[in-house]
């Protein structure tokens, strides 16, 4: 497997990335862009699409300049994304109609509300195992439509596509000829029924979305089109596409029920693997499709953290008391344990298991004695007690399974810092385990596609080939942990009823 060459592209929230791994799993030559961030509003949180195809084709471009063969070289693309952000665009000129509505943005929590003051929170529950939220795609499609001049009207015509990104940059890869999802990120939209597998008109109905504009739903590992020449110098089979979280889950070898995940990027987010079976969950986390391979679907119970990783950019550009990222660990190693500051980084209200949009960021304990340290080492231990929150829930839902015994696989940036991952394994009583490969989305994607290429191997040799980097061992005395998170739940109470 030498030379089974497979391009990752890993369109994430603030940046693109492409990776070349080689048949080995090793990344060999990396491409990366950062975008503009929009934020016309409070709560909204917008890109432009072109800046997702144009950062796109860069780093691939870039990428693929670093491997001798260049594109001739690929077996075939995989594509991960960031989940949930929205697209509309036309079917004939492939223009979008406006910017993206980011997973991020909360401008549909006054129409989630009222779908729930309507009593129906249990029927997209039932079929899509999501809540009705903001954070989900079918209300910024709906919201598109209804705010955009002329969106409804030519979406009911016929001349209007929808997508999130993966259908996106697959329309543009192809030029046009594939409008096309995975399962992953169909079971996000709030329009598929993840038992049966397929778009629901009743669901299509309650949101108004007409049914045309959706994309074509394939396995994970499927044949989703073949690229112009044009882009790449060479016609490339797109062969792997998942969401990112579930992109992570395939790259971690989460492939056995009772497996779990944790993604500590932009936000965080857990899986546990529950295997063919859909647990529907008592502490209000979410069922979804982890993967699905040869028409067979494994499903997921998942808890999503909208702020992780964003509360150290905050920190660094909001509040400018580090320049770089790395420096909040040493702050945070340099602060006073004694004087406890607790972040609720509810800058975009809080995800699982409270669903609250509108709650908003405090910080509680301030004295005069706070300084950047505390402030740095609050935002660390945050990404701690709110990935304890999901772990507790998961524990609760999936109780037939072995979660007392839990180990947490973790990857994504945040994930170099020693100091917060001991913090993680300290709060959660567990032990942490961090890859050799961190890239573990990418990889994921990969695997996806170089399993489909018949160049990489089944998930038995893959899973093999996972390596552990450091084992993170609980250190801390149960008294103490169950002090902080104490601390922690009285300060999202707060919060909450603000």
């Amino acid at each position: 497997m030498s030379g089974a060459y497979i391009l990752a592209i890993d369109q994430g929230t603030t940046s693109s990335r492409a990776i070349v791994f080689d048949g080995a799993f090793r990344s060999v030559a990396v491409g990366q862009q950062e975008f503009a961030q929009h934020f016309p509003h409070s709560g909204w949180v917008e890109h432009e699409p072109e800046d997702l195809w144009i950062s796109t084709l860069a780093v691939c471009r870039e990428a693929l300049a670093g491997i001798e063969g260049g594109a001739s070289s690929i077996a075939g693309i995989g594509i991960t994304n960031q989940r949930e952000t929205t697209l509309v665009w036309s079917r004939k000129t492939g223009e979008a109609v406006c910017r993206a509505i980011v997973w991020q943005d909360r401008r549909t929590a006054d129409f989630c509300a009222a779908l729930k003051r309507e009593g129906h929170e249990d029927l997209f529950t039932r079929k899509t195992g999501l809540l009705l939220d903001p954070y989900f795609s079918g209300t910024k499609l709906a919201w598109i439509l209804d705010n955009v001049e002329g969106a409804r009207e030519r979406a009911e015509s016929g001349e209007l596509l929808f997508g999130t990104v993966d259908s996106w940059l697959i329309w543009k890869l192809t030029g046009g000829r594939a409008h096309v999802t995975d399962a992953t990120n169909a079971s996000r939209t709030l329009l598929y029924n993840i038992d049966e597998n397929r778009w629901d008109e009743e669901l299509c109905g309650l949101l108004g979305v007409p049914m045309s504009m959706l994309p074509e739903v394939k396995d994970s590992a499927d044949e989703f089109g073949t690229v112009d020449p044009e882009h790449f110098g060479a016609q490339l089979p797109i062969l792997g596409v998942a969401g990112d979280q579930q992109a992570a889950t395939v790259g971690q070898a989460c492939f056995s029920p009772g497996m779990v995940k944790s993604t500590y990027g932009t936000g965080c987010f857990a899986l546990l693997n529950t295997g063919e079976t859909r647990v529907a969950s008592q502490n209000r986390l979410l069922s979804t499709i982890a993967y699905r391979l040869d028409g067979r679907t494994t499903y997921a119970l998942e808890g999503s953290i909208f702020v992780a990783g964003s509360a150290v950019q905050w920190l660094r550009d909001g509040l400018g008391i580090i320049g770089t990222a790395a420096e909040s660990q040493k702050l945070a190693e340099a602060s006073d344990p004694e004087n406890r500051l607790y972040l609720v980084p509810a800058f975009v209200g809080l995800g699982a298991p409270y669903w609250d949009p509108d709650a908003r960021g405090a910080i509680y304990g301030l004295t005069r004695a706070s300084g950047p340290a505390d402030f740095c080492r609050a935002a660390l231990e945050s990404v701690g007690y709110q990935t304890l929150d999901l772990i507790e829930a998961m524990r609760a839902d999936a109780a037939d399974m072995d979660t007392d015994g839990i180990v947490l696989r973790v990857d994504g940036g945040m994930t170099a810092s020693d100091w917060t991952m001991q913090f993680l394994s300290d709060l959660l009583g567990a032990p942490v385990d961090r890859p050799q490969v961190l890239e573990t989305t990418a990889l994921g994607a990969a695997w996806l596609a170089g399993h489909k290429a018949s160049v990489w191997p089944g998930m038995d040799e893959f899973a093999g080939n996972w390596h552990l980097e450091h084992r993170f061992e609980p250190q801390m005395a149960e008294s103490e942990r169950a002090a902080l998170y104490a601390g922690w739940q009285d300060a999202v109470r707060r919060t909450r009823s603000a």
